[in-house]
């Protein structure tokens, strides 16, 4: 009898020992609340400074992008070093809130850019490297003229050049450096496209 005592009185002791089932619940929501927070944290830290997914619509930047392809936009590439030619990018578009467009950067800062006879001219010559249009370009838009472009301002194009809207169009204009958001880097849609996007 006196072990079954002992037995029970060890039994109880470890009972009172141990949390509750509210106590137990309490700690494990606490654990996957503050798990939870690290994820939303870390989220937020990597959309901000890092990366961001965004979606093409439309069909300016055919071939290279197609209406419905999701993107993941480097973020931080810029930070170290200069927006290069021909690199494909992610701007705001001023007069429509949380409305992007992408384009190619054609024109650098510190250049003169003209559309003649279809074709882009960089200082007055052409440019022989530029292979991505898809067309000859049916209007020069505000680059009939030539753009003197700024210390920190690009000339963007859409690859899809006579059905894009972009610096040749007024309400796109040339695009200033803190305009640009990121690099595109990843299609990671359709799956049959996944890869890193080909800037050059």
């Amino acid at each position: 009898m006196a072990v079954k005592r002992e037995e029970w009185m060890k039994k109880k002791n470890q009972s009172e020992r141990e949390p509750g089932g509210f106590e137990k619940f309490l700690r494990e929501l606490l654990g996957w609340a503050a798990y939870i927070v690290i994820i939303l944290c870390l989220t937020y830290l990597i959309v901000t400074f890092i990366g961001q997914r965004t979606s093409v619509s439309g069909s300016s930047m055919e071939t290279t992008l197609s209406n419905g392809d999701n993107l993941v936009v480097d973020k931080i590439s810029y930070r170290f070093r200069d927006p290069s030619r021909y690199d494909i990018i992610v701007f705001p578009f001023k007069y429509e809130e949380h409305t992007y467009y992408i384009k190619r950067i054609i024109g650098l800062p510190g250049e003169t850019v003209q559309i003649i006879n279809g074709y882009v001219y960089i200082n007055g010559e052409l440019l022989e490297s530029d292979t991505y249009g898809a067309e000859v370009m049916e209007s020069p838009g505000i680059a009939a003229e030539p753009i003197s472009l700024g210390e920190d301002e690009y000339f963007v194009l859409g690859d899809n050049r006579n059905h894009s809207s972009d610096s040749r169009d007024p309400s796109v204009g040339v695009l200033h450096r803190k305009d640009l958001i990121g690099r595109a880097w990843v299609r990671i849609y359709p799956f049959n496209k996944i890869g890193v996007i080909r800037h050059e």
